[in-house]
């Protein structure tokens, strides 16, 4: 929807949501007796002050993302209803008016990304209903108001308080943190990074704080003790003064550290931590799950008829190639009266059986043959095709395979899917049945569920993600947000064809085209003796520029995050190396929970941006999509993968931080792919490589300085000119 909006004069609509559309022009003058006005994401512009004549019904208004200028409205007789203002990223100058703090029903200001100025209003901090203040990224001077929390009288009760998220970064304020910061005891998220406050950090904030930061100040003393938790980005960069002790159980005679040194430790710890936690977790976990199986099932297994399956696959989880024979040959055993197959191939509803009764082939084991971490060792005779989402599991740099022998499969009756089947392209229609019959061969696994190549009767071959149990929205929801993906076509990108909802919770599947491709992880890291060729200089920056334009594609036409951006779900069709991005915004369709642990295992292989340290619920962005594909593009100059620790240098745990390094001591040329200077038989890198290392830097960059993916696409365009 595209053009101005105009007055409203219906007395009976009570909400106008017009939001993410092109709307041009002024705000409506008049909105009737609306209640909610959601304007937000268009492309509005002229004077605020239009507002003033909405009249006494408005409850909220949502008028983000837009290009709106002048100064806050400050009549006394406006809005006494209003429980959400919400104008973020928009263009307000001036002021605070006095009147914004005497709204009784507000819960929510969000004014952030504006050129707000002055002072913060006092009465904003005693405000009994309001929940969400976000004053971020505008140029508020002065010291944070709380002496009137002091006065209890004032506001009849410290418990009236029921601010939740503080959020005043990215201003310029200045002063001591005084101590009635420890007055909001229900509060949740406190951002007070990228200001000039000083003096010591309270020691009494509350101990329901789940996001933490006042890096980018000038703190000093004691960390108090119940803030330790928080990641060292809390607290650095900045606050050179601060001191971290040492714990009670810390050896006697250990030197102490300085800010920076401890920093540095602190970073390696807790990074090591979490990626030897995630690894450790996982391996008891699936211990775990295997010895109940076995114990709960034996008996069962003895007393019943079985159809053994022994598969002789090795399945590569976490990488983009996955490697099996091809062929099956069937060998029947009279004794067992079941099949055994060279490779483990059953229709999908058989496998749906499996599910049921407790599929053992999803048990894990480290490969015997692997070289540097972030490679696949390749064995003669095997094929390596790649499907549609198998890209989204974790990356080479923790690869796994299925077991050689996984055991008994038992498998039921090979009931029909007996859900509802839809497909998105009408030129290409098949019925649940013929999928319920398609022989389907696991070819990776993933935090989604499981990924099977499926061939149907007339040879179409297609990639069927089996999502695991318990991640994904309800019905309603989830049918409406795959279909929105359905619709999202480009030529870099793998859409999704159809879904399959069944009548049991384990039976929710994706369907999409089979692509045999390999992905961008395995031509980068591939180890010798290699199978591909090395990517020359040209193809990587056409690889980047492609996936680039692609990135740009979803957050500009679509307004959408890919949400899950890594080099394993970048797959190259050979022999042209074309570009197709694979598992795209899964987490529209995801529980809170789905997308956690979708995001945790973003962290532990390096993509994920620092700002999600202090975020209680990360959720893919705009801006950690442009991160992520920063550290793609490292990747692609460095060939290192950016899940490696680098050890030995202080201060540096990943890719990141050895390339950030390098370049501030104007050693760029150290960080090169050598595959690259061999290639060109030059000591000094190409010019193009000096411009993509500079747009790879600014892409990871803190958030608010980071480009948008518009602007990297026509950087890296510009020098393929």
């Amino acid at each position: 929807m595209a053009g101005p909006v105009g007055s409203i004069t219906s007395t009976n609509l009570k909400k106008l949501n017009l939001s993410s559309n092109k709307l041009t022009g002024s705000l409506p003058t008049t909105v009737g007796h609306c209640a909610i006005i959601d304007l937000s994401n268009n492309m509005l512009s002229g004077d605020l002050s239009r507002i003033q004549s909405w009249g006494n019904y408005v409850e909220v208004i949502q008028l983000s993302s837009n290009s709106l200028t002048g100064n806050l409205p400050n009549q006394t007789s406006q809005f006494l209803r209003l429980t959400s203002l919400e104008i973020s990223n928009n263009s307000l100058v001036g002021d605070l008016p006095p009147v914004l703090g005497t709204y009784p029903e507000l819960t929510v200001i969000d004014l952030s990304l504006n050129q707000l100025n002055g002072t913060l209003l006092p009465s904003l901090f005693t405000l009994t209903n309001l929940a969400n203040l976000n004053l971020s990224g505008n140029k508020f001077s002065g010291s944070i108001p709380l002496q009137e929390i002091g006065n209890i009288t004032s506001i009849g009760s410290v418990e009236d308080l029921s601010l939740v998220s503080l959020d005043l970064s990215k201003n310029s304020l200045s002063g001591h943190l005084l101590p009635g910061i420890s007055k909001f005891k229900n509060l949740e998220y406190l951002d007070l990074s990228k200001n000039n406050l000083d003096g010591s950090i309270p020691d009494d904030l509350t101990d329901k704080l789940n996001a933490f930061n006042v890096s980018f100040n000038n703190f000093s003393g004691l960390v108090p003790e119940n803030l330790r938790r928080f990641p060292e980005s809390a607290f650095h960069p900045g606050n050179s003064f601060l001191i971290f002790p040492y714990s009670p159980s810390s050896p006697n005679g250990i030197p102490n550290l300085t800010p920076r040194e401890h920093r540095s430790h602190m970073t390696t710890a807790v990074r090591i931590a979490l990626i030897a936690g995630l690894v450790g977790g996982t391996a008891v976990i699936s211990l775990m799950c295997i010895l109940i199986y076995y114990r709960t099932h034996w008996q069962e297994y003895r007393r019943s008829s079985s159809l053994e399956i022994g598969a002789k696959k090795s399945v590569a989880q976490g990488s983009s190639s996955i490697s099996h024979r091809s062929g099956t040959n069937k060998n029947v055993d009279p004794s067992l009266g079941s099949f055994r197959f060279d490779q483990d191939t059953l229709s999908l509803s058989q496998l749906g059986s499996a599910h049921d009764a407790g599929d053992t082939s999803s048990v894990v084991k480290k490969p015997k043959n692997l070289g540097h971490p972030g490679s696949v060792k390749y064995e003669p005779g095997i094929s390596s095709p790649m499907s549609l989402f198998s890209s989204s599991n974790p990356s080479p740099s923790n690869n796994q395979q299925l077991p050689d022998n996984p055991g008994m499969l038992k498998v039921c009756s090979p009931d029909k899917l007996a859900g509802d089947l839809h497909l998105f392209d009408t030129s290409f229609l098949f019925k649940a049945e013929e999928l319920s019959r398609a022989p389907a061969e696991a070819i990776g696994k993933s935090c989604h569920g499981t990924l099977y190549k499926a061939t149907l009767d007339s040879g179409h071959v297609l990639a069927v993600k089996w999502l695991r149990e318990g991640i994904v929205k309800g019905r309603k929801e989830f049918s409406r947000e795959v279909k929105k993906l359905g619709n999202i076509k480009h030529p870099n990108l793998v859409s999704v064809q159809g879904y399959y909802w069944g009548p049991k919770e384990h039976e929710k599947l994706i369907i999409s085209n089979y692509f045999n491709a390999q992905s961008l992880a395995i031509h980068l890291h591939e180890v010798e003796p290699r199978k591909l060729s090395p990517l020359s200089l040209g193809e990587r920056l056409r690889v980047a520029v492609d996936v680039a334009q692609c990135l740009d594609f979803l957050h500009n036409e679509k307004a959408i995050p890919h949400g899950n951006l890594k080099s394993t779900n970048i797959l190259l069709e050979t022999p042209n190396l074309n570009v197709l991005l694979t598992d795209y915004s899964l987490h529209r369709i995801l529980t809170p929970a789905g997308t956690a642990e979708q995001v945790l295992n973003a962290g532990a292989l390096g993509y994920l941006p620092p700002e999600f340290a202090s975020s209680s619920k990360p959720s893919p962005s705009l801006k950690s999509d442009v991160y992520a594909f920063g550290v793609i593009l490292l990747e692609i100059l460095t060939g290192k993968s950016s899940g490696e620790i680098v050890p030995g240098i202080p201060g540096v745990v990943d890719l990141t931080d050895w390339v950030r390094l390098l370049a501030r001591e104007n050693r760029s040329v150290e960080c090169f792919d050598r595959l690259i200077l061999d290639r060109h038989k030059v000591e000094q890198p190409p010019r193009v490589l000096d411009h993509m290392l500079h747009v790879a830097l600014s892409c990871i960059l803190p958030a608010s300085e980071r480009p948008d993916m518009k602007t990297v696409f026509e950087d890296l365009s510009g020098v393929m000119q």
